[in-house]
């Protein structure tokens, strides 16, 4: 428990910084560590399936190329992003289940569900906002 004297000290600091303009700066939000709704990146998204239906993902469950899901390099698996065919304005929700792409200059791997969602038959480009 803080006594009164502490606190009335603490208190003191936090005004004394407040009116002098030092202080806590202000957070900005990194967008590729932000919460909710934060834009988290852009790129080349493409597609998998063929050959890895039924197989194991990187954390495990079977993959389902019917299934909303993708795979991504970094964010942790559960993730769910909001995935935007910049092209078409067309988006889906997707959940990370896979480590991916490992093609140059991409930044998503879709399974053929979302990849068809958005309207992407190859590669298209993206915007991925986490949700």
């Amino acid at each position: 428990m803080i006594g009164s004297r502490t606190a009335l000290s603490v208190a003191a600091l936090v005004l004394a910084a407040a009116t002098c303009g030092a202080g806590v700066a202000e957070a900005k939000p990194h967008a590729k560590t932000a919460g909710s709704g934060a834009h988290v990146q852009s790129g080349a998204a493409s597609w998998y399936g063929p050959g890895f239906h039924g197989r194991r993902t990187a954390n495990g469950e079977r993959f389902n190329t019917n299934a909303l899901t993708a795979a991504h390099k970094t964010l942790p698996f559960g993730t769910q992003l909001r995935v935007t065919n910049e092209r078409t304005g067309r988006s889906v929700v997707v959940r990370i289940n896979d480590r991916g792409p490992y093609a140059h200059g991409r930044v998503i791997d879709l399974s053929k569900a979302a990849a068809q969602s958005v309207g992407i038959s190859g590669v298209g480009r993206v915007t991925l906002t986490r949700l």
